[in-house]
């Protein structure tokens, strides 16, 4: 009965999320939170006040998503409105005016150079909008990002999910980076396939089949980098594998490498003077930098961004929340209803004021924009988030929710019973629970930390390898990214498509399957299961 009803709220919201007449997530997942709480009150005993603390942290989370969503939003609008986004588009068109090129310029390489920098499903916020305004379908453009931002989340945000993901485990170094080693294969061989997947939800196969040089140079420049890398270090290989794979396929694209000869350069077309391409550029420019430059922690700036010394503290009347505010503006919420519960957020290291908004403000006087122009893109970037933030309420109380109870909560039962019933064949369902991990959090580092000890638990009891499982569970997180409700809400939110978060599940559900295929099979044939 406990894992019925564990699994049930999930069905149910999958369900009313892609029905027909399917409901929108904004009042779906509100009604899955609270049908949690129930069950979590009435069936599991658990402590009113412990769940109303619990619920309240998953409040103060909802801050992180949705102020990256908000910072995405305004930046993209700031570039319409400047005209940025006008002379990219025109750039991109005299580099090449084939589709595939554009889509695996900004779609592929670009997003996974982002995805090393930063994470937090930044990658799609960016090259969504670029690509929309290339003229590619929202909804199409949405399942296409959502299914590229797969293969570098192992190591995005320079490395979270690897290093930061099963600190808890108390791994030796050399078992990270034997973890970081066997994931990067996995994704590697992922990457024959997953980007060939992700453009055929938005360009004919006969165009795939024509550009197919074009697409094996781009995907290679990036994905042999990455397995070179990550073979020696678990922090940058998407990163720099990304930069690398950015600048080989512009110069590819640019000399016609391995492209169809259907969309030919327009000899007339205008050149865009360099001075207003780089112009143009440099708001990407500046955000790429300011993500690098705050991310590497061999640069101290980090480090002051993230730091925990406090700078001053007060109590919450009737005993609400010990508010804790550090020299580097994190907001800690302690003891939520006297309950341990604790929540905060990181306000200058979430990538939401720095570097969005403060390239925004910096762009305002750069471009000496009006004050009604900023004000009507301020006013439009508010008005559009106000539903996500409904549905992104709903959607992390629901997943604290269903952690409440360590070893008997919703979720870890949901992973032990799974285990229980696949014994010594737990290598070919290890990346779904990855998978899943990712579903219910967001984040590839969440469902590691969820599910990192599980699966070790698992390997040992199994004598299977534990690295090998624990590379499995990463890339597992990895592809869950694209049935992840939090980043479906978010790029359907900065592309304003409404409503389609069940259509766009049903679509990204088959490619993240063929990926966890794809990772056993190399798993079983390149590394010792025990």
């Amino acid at each position: 009965m406990a894992l019925f009803l564990s699994i049930f709220p999930i069905i149910l919201l999958i369900w009313l999320m892609v029905k027909k007449n399917s409901m929108p997530s904004y009042i779906a997942l509100p009604i899955t939170a609270a049908l949690i709480y129930a069950i979590k009150l009435f069936y599991f005993k658990d402590d009113a006040m412990l769940l109303n603390a619990t619920a309240a942290s998953g409040l103060v989370s909802t801050l992180t998503p949705i102020t990256v969503i908000f910072g995405a939003i305004m930046f993209n609008r700031m570039m319409e409105t400047t005209g940025c986004i006008d002379i990219i588009r025109k750039w991109l068109a005299t580099i090449s005016p084939n589709p595939v090129a554009q889509l695996m310029i900004i779609g592929w390489s670009f997003a996974f150079m982002i995805e090393g920098a930063s994470g937090f499903g930044t990658p799609a916020a960016i090259a969504a909008p670029i690509l929309m305004s290339l003229g590619f379908n929202p909804l199409k453009v949405a399942i296409f990002t959502l299914v590229m931002n797969s293969v570098p989340v192992s190591f995005g945000a320079v490395g979270t999910p690897t290093w930061f993901g099963f600190a808890p485990l108390n791994l030796s170094a050399e078992n990270i980076l034997a973890i970081g080693r066997q994931t990067g294969v996995m994704h590697f061989f992922a990457g024959f396939v997953i980007p060939v997947i992700g453009l055929s939800f938005i360009v004919p196969w006969s165009e795939i089949r024509k550009n197919l040089g074009f697409i094996g140079i781009a995907v290679f420049s990036c994905t042999i980098p990455y397995v070179a890398l990550a073979m020696v270090n678990e922090e940058f290989p998407s990163l720099v594998a990304g930069a690398i794979g950015l600048m080989v396929s512009v110069f590819a694209a640019n000399h016609g490498w391995g492209l169809s000869k259907d969309h030919p350069k327009d000899p007339n077309a205008e050149k865009v003077p360099f001075a207003q391409v780089a112009k143009a550029l440099a708001p990407l420019g500046m955000l790429i930098g300011m993500l690098v430059v705050t991310r590497i922690k061999q640069l101290g700036i980090k480090g002051l961004l993230t730091s925990k010394e406090e700078w001053f503290s007060f109590q919450l009347p009737f005993d609400l929340s010990k508010i804790t505010v550090s020299d580097s503006l994190t907001i800690t919420f302690g003891n939520i209803f006297g309950q341990g519960v604790n929540a905060s957020y990181q306000t200058l290291y979430v990538p939401a004021w720095i570097p969005f908004v403060f390239t925004v403000w910096i762009c305002i006087l750069l471009y000496k924009t009006k004050f009604k122009d900023a004000w009507a893109f301020y006013a439009a970037t508010f008005n559009q988030t106000k539903k996500p933030l409904l549905a992104l309420m709903g959607a992390l109380i629901m997943v604290q929710l269903m952690m409440v109870g360590g070893d008997d909560s919703m979720v870890k039962i949901i992973g032990k019973e799974f285990a229980a019933m696949a014994g010594e064949h737990w290598v070919y369902f290890s990346p779904y629970l990855g998978a899943i991990g990712a579903f219910f959090s967001g984040s590839n580092t969440v469902s590691n930390l969820t599910f990192g000890p599980i699966q070790q638990q698992i390997a040992l009891d199994t004598g299977l390898s534990v690295t090998l499982i624990l590379a499995l569970q990463s890339v597992g997180g990895a592809m869950g990214n694209m049935v992840c409700i939090n980043n479906i809400i978010a790029v359907c939110t900065v592309l304003d498509v409404k409503n389609a978060e069940g259509a766009i599940i049903k679509k990204t559900v088959i490619p993240m399957a063929i990926y966890g295929v794809i990772a056993v099979a190399i798993a079983i044939i390149f590394f010792p299961l025990r």
